[in-house]
């Protein structure tokens, strides 16, 4: 399959060409950063280290999209969603990996997958899709008898809170005690709060040094406290992920999925 990569320079990015490049069944063809960055005319493959010439970094993400058959995109929400626009007039697959969508957000993401075949995730690591189902389904057997709380903890550079693998979780949980999460969900505390109120879900964000990324969900009950924790050392994880879920579109119908569809969890 014909892979491009928008977002090329930076740190994903660079993981996800050099991913490309290693993965059998794939070709990478192209990556692009926005015009105007110092990246542009640069080797793509020479930025990730790899030995393979001959692409260089363009500014034109509409052109690479036309020519891919799948487009990895771990950008920031507004690059997401005018790609995700762009990917639906040529009927190219599209996986997301960018964090801090909002609502509005991932209603273009909707859009574009009744076009394009669509794979978005907080988190495209198999050990975190596999704690989110464990989430759901200790959340189910437990109830509302037990306090949920959501921890996680990434490096100083991370711009968006709570990460997008936390409310991958809260989702989950909410889903398992048959609730919505916005309508449970306590983001912040400070100051005199009052009691914990009962059904709410609860996160809470550290930042620090080059952590890759660490989430805990915590149900405390009566008595006894159970503990769900993934730690992520390497980013090569998403990365391998990402194209993992790139080849996984080839002959899927349009539609908006998740990497629990990718990995048969869902």
């Amino acid at each position: 399959m014909k892979i491009g990569i928008v977002g090329c320079a930076g740190r994903m990015g660079r993981m996800l060409v050099a991913e490309v490049i290693l993965t059998d069944g794939a070709e990478l063809i192209g990556g692009t950063e926005s015009p105007g960055s110092d990246f542009i005319g640069q080797d793509v493959a020479g930025l990730a280290g790899m030995d393979e010439p001959g692409l260089e970094v363009g500014d034109d993400a509409q052109a690479l999209i036309a020519a891919s058959d799948v487009i990895i995109d771990f950008t920031a929400p507004a690059a997401t969603v005018a790609h995700a626009a762009m990917a639906a007039k040529t009927k190219t697959g599209l996986v997301v990996g960018t964090t801090g969508l909002d609502s509005d957000d991932m209603a273009a993401l909707s859009q574009a997958a009744e076009s394009s075949v669509v794979v978005q995730a907080g988190n495209m690591s198999v050990g975190v899709n596999l704690l989110v189902g464990l989430t759901e389904q200790v959340s189910n057997i437990l109830g509302d008898d037990y306090d949920i709380e959501i921890a996680e903890m990434h490096h100083k550079h991370k711009v968006d809170a709570p990460s997008g693998t936390a409310l991958m979780l809260g989702d989950a949980a909410a889903k398992g005690r048959g609730v919505n999460l916005d309508d449970v969900s306590d983001r912040g505390r400070d100051g005199h709060t009052g009691a914990r109120k009962a059904g709410d879900i609860g996160f809470v964000s550290l930042r620090g040094g080059d952590v890759v990324g660490d989430h805990s969900i915590i149900f405390s009950g009566p008595g006894e406290r159970i503990e769900l924790t993934h730690k992520a050392g390497d980013r090569k994880l998403f990365a391998g992920g990402a194209v993992r879920a790139a080849l996984w579109t080839k002959g899927r119908a349009a539609g908006l999925y998740t990497m629990r569809d990718v990995l048969g969890l869902a």
